[in-house]
């Protein structure tokens, strides 16, 4: 006897679709996360008042969330709408050369987010003191 596949449920199919969307997005979010860091680095370069710097660090930390998501959603959306409810089917689709492409981007973004987040973003400055008083709290 020959079973038939199971049918995607919609949830999966919902999932799915959400993913793709995301996904068609990643050049671009990659390429804020490009501007963002530039911008970082720049400032940093020259010097600048940590409440100038902060903001930007900010920008860079976001900007890099964001072209993160979009590639573990690649990621996903590489594996199929079968890979969101069949644990084996997810698995035997990460052996595929592409699935492993947007693995390795995604953990080479989540990599620099967690290291901009441990060394590169510079203390909040406070703005809940007395006129004059300027410091810095450690976040």
């Amino acid at each position: 006897m020959i079973k038939r596949r199971n049918q995607v449920s919609g949830h999966a199919e919902a999932e799915y679709a959400a993913d793709v969307a995301l996904a068609a997005q990643f050049d671009e979010l990659l390429a804020q996360a490009r501007e963002a860091e530039q911008g970082f680095r720049s400032a940093q370069a020259r010097a600048v008042p940590t409440s100038e710097l902060y903001p930007l660090a900010r920008t860079l930390d976001t900007a890099l969330t964001d072209a993160m998501r979009a590639a573990y959603a690649a990621e996903r959306a590489e594996i199929g709408p079968r890979g969101y409810e069949d644990r084996i089917y997810r698995r035997k689709a990460k052996a595929k050369s592409a699935v492993h492409a947007w693995a390795d981007e995604a953990e080479r973004l989540l990599t620099m987010r967690e290291t901009h987040r441990l060394t590169g973003i510079p203390p909040a400055p406070r703005t809940d003191l007395p006129a004059g008083i300027v410091t810095n709290v450690v976040v």
